[in-house]
């Protein structure tokens, strides 16, 4: 093993010295069939609310749940197996849907030969770019990297050593609750999935929220904080700039580009299509491009370490390795990325040419240095992957444009260059939380490495399947899946190749994300707010709001206490996420079989009774977190 800072020697729970079933087949197949699921379940999130949640926790509890309590295996590495292989299904669903549904959107025919290229090739990148970088950010830079989710990851497969059996119940309870919830409203369309009022004398003004349990879940992990400069963006779009559009347009008979009918016929929907989300793309751009800035010096830090650490790696010899600091050979790693890069610049499939195979190679490795790093500090969650695939975007438009690309040709060649390297950067940030779990815990790194490219494999040869199924059974871009980042990165390439994007509304996007910046928000979150529908950002809070009062209420005990509770909460809001999800992945799969099957129209149209139902969901996901002698 590698020394760390100081000299002194890291010793994992599991020594080098000691080996245990790892890369076993019974962790491949599960790893495998998790990695499918918790894929399709990211991915669909992701269109529904433009964001995800990391997969690592309840990949590992689950894995321990059905290796430990089913076929009575007890060994912390090959639990480490599966996890890695599940993240990379989720982080594969995670750079997917950024990017790839915009090419829906834009009504081209898609082959499906063309979806699984673009995700293998950079899913496969995202693993080989970050292997040369392990040991100088995982092993050299281990006091000084936490890598947020990887650490915890680590902790709860050493806990569940003693028994993670009530773990587990919740992450299957949740899923239970997520997925009934799911089947009654758009299943079987018993009540409604969403609530929403206007507001007296206040024109074209409206609340609302979706009863959908994984948007609840997804607040309960991202916190009240989050949650609410999300709202807050949703909140400034429904009650400030659509009625103030509405109010001054309210005797014009003008017709003002984009829109093509006259401003006084607009109700609030058609505001927001023809106004708000070209506003909405101008911050979100500017909130993902002030979040990569805000990381230049840790990105100039990250290259400059980069180069040292390289060099310094090249003292190694194979021979004088302990096993838990063994990676794939380099020579393999090198020839990878050759063989794949050379692969994309020739093959029929997606035909972005050497100028795209040129621009992959160039901001793949640039991005997912910077990637693996700012993970280490901030978490995936938290890592800039949109802004750093904005920027290219926009460079690899302006590149295309400049040889003479336009129109539909050069947009569909734009986007598909921007969702490799998206899918290679979300790869390698979720990899770079993985081998920090297998350093804590033991693990073999060229092993995990393998099965995180088995992983990225299984859920790569589905993924494009699985997006296709969504977008006929709900629409790319639909209010059933808005596809947020997708939207933005269309609309973004469209402007530039064709020259027709409505400017002021872009630059009016862009100077609310400055302001939101300089009051000392999150720019890019509450960008994201402002895209999105208020009634998706209300969900969100709702489970932010749930977060807060479990906080007020443990806030005086001991702080293992509060992580024991909070993980316990976080639990059982994966399962509603993953329930809620991969049902809403088998409705699409039905309706592709025979669209009659779903009733179009609600059973029960009262909406207090779906209010009703999700105020029942947000009180379990209470309970789920604070124990009966606290609830008081």
């Amino acid at each position: 093993m590698s020394d760390n800072m100081g000299g002194k020697k890291f010793q994992p729970y599991i020594p080098a010295s000691k080996s245990l079933p790892e890369l076993t087949v019974t962790a491949i197949v599960l790893g495998i069939i998790l990695s499918i699921l918790f894929g399709a379940a990211n991915a669909y999130l992701g269109l529904k609310v433009g964001l995800t949640v990391s997969a690592s926790i309840p990949a590992a509890v689950i894995s321990m749940g059905i290796l430990r309590g089913i076929f009575r295996r007890d060994s912390i590495l090959e639990n480490n197996i599966v996890q890695t292989m599940t993240t990379a299904g989720e982080a594969l669903g995670a750079g997917a849907v950024f990017t790839i549904p915009a090419l829906f959107m834009m009504g081209v025919e898609i082959k499906q030969i063309m979806l699984v290229f673009i995700v293998l090739t950079g899913g496969f990148l995202g693993v080989f770019m970050m292997v040369p970088l392990r040991r100088m950010l995982i092993v050299n830079e281990h006091e000084t990297l936490p890598y947020p989710e990887g650490t915890a990851c680590a902790e709860v497969l050493k806990t569940g050593e003693k028994g993670g059996g009530a773990q587990a119940k919740l992450v299957v309870f949740g899923f239970a609750i997520g997925g009934v919830v799911k089947v009654l409203t758009d299943g079987f369309k018993l009540f409604r999935s969403d609530v929403q009022t206007g507001i007296y004398n206040f024109q074209n003004a409206f609340v609302g929220t979706q009863i959908y349990p994984a948007l609840l879940g997804v607040g309960f992990i991202i916190g009240p904080k989050i949650a609410g400069q999300m709202v807050a963006g949703g909140l400034m779009a429904s009650l400030v700039l659509i009625p103030a559009i509405a109010f001054f347009g309210a005797g014009s008979s003008d017709i003002i580009f984009p829109a093509t009918e006259a401003l006084k016929t607009l109700d609030a929907s058609m505001i927001w299509d023809n106004y708000i989300r070209y506003i909405g793309a101008g911050a979100v751009a500017a909130g993902g491009l002030i979040t990569l800035a805000k990381t230049l010096p840790a990105i100039w830090q990250t290259l400059r370490s980069t180069m040292v650490g390289l060099n310094k790696s090249k003292g190694y010899k194979v021979a004088e390795l302990e096993r838990t600091d063994k990676d794939i050979p380099m020579k393999w790693v090198l020839i990878g990325i050759a063989v794949l890069i050379v692969v994309i610049a020739f093959d029929p499939f997606t035909n972005v040419g050497v100028i795209g195979a040129l621009a992959i190679a160039i901001f793949g490795f640039l991005f997912v240095t910077v990637a693996s790093r700012i993970v280490g500090i901030v978490g995936s969650s938290s890592s800039p992957v949109s802004g750093m695939t904005i920027a290219t975007l926009l460079i690899v438009a302006i590149a295309y444009k400049s040889f003479g690309y336009t129109g539909t040709e050069g947009i569909i060649l734009t986007l598909t260059v921007a969702a490799i390297v998206c899918t290679a950067l979300a790869v390698a940030g979720d990899i770079s939380q993985d081998l920090k779990t297998g350093y804590l815990v033991g693990g073999t790194p060229w092993k995990q490495q393998v099965a995180m490219m088995i992983g990225v494999m299984a859920s790569g040869l589905v993924m494009g399947y699985i997006l296709t199924l969504l977008d006929n059974a709900y629409g790319m871009g639909s209010e059933a899946l808005p596809a947020p980042k997708a939207a933005l990165m269309k609309i973004l390439a469209e402007g530039i190749l064709n020259g027709n994007l409505p400017w002021t509304l872009i630059f009016i996007g862009v100077a609310i994300a400055v302001v939101i910046e300089f009051l000392g928000m999150n720019s890019l979150v509450f960008a994201v707010g402002l895209y999105l529908p208020l009634n998706i950002s209300a969900t969100v809070m709702f489970g932010g709001f749930v977060r807060l009062i479990v906080n007020q209420v443990i806030k005086h005990k001991k702080d293992k206490e509060k992580a024991t509770r909070i993980e316990r909460g976080t639990l059982f809001a994966s399962g509603l996420i993953a329930g809620e999800s991969l049902l809403g992945v088998i409705i699409a799969f039905i309706i592709s079989i025979n669209p009659n099957i779903i009733p179009t129209e609600y059973l029960l149209t009262n909406q207090w009774l779906p209010f009703l139902v999700f105020l029942i969901v947000c009180a379990l996901l209470y309970f789920s977190t604070v124990p009966r002698k606290q609830k008081a």
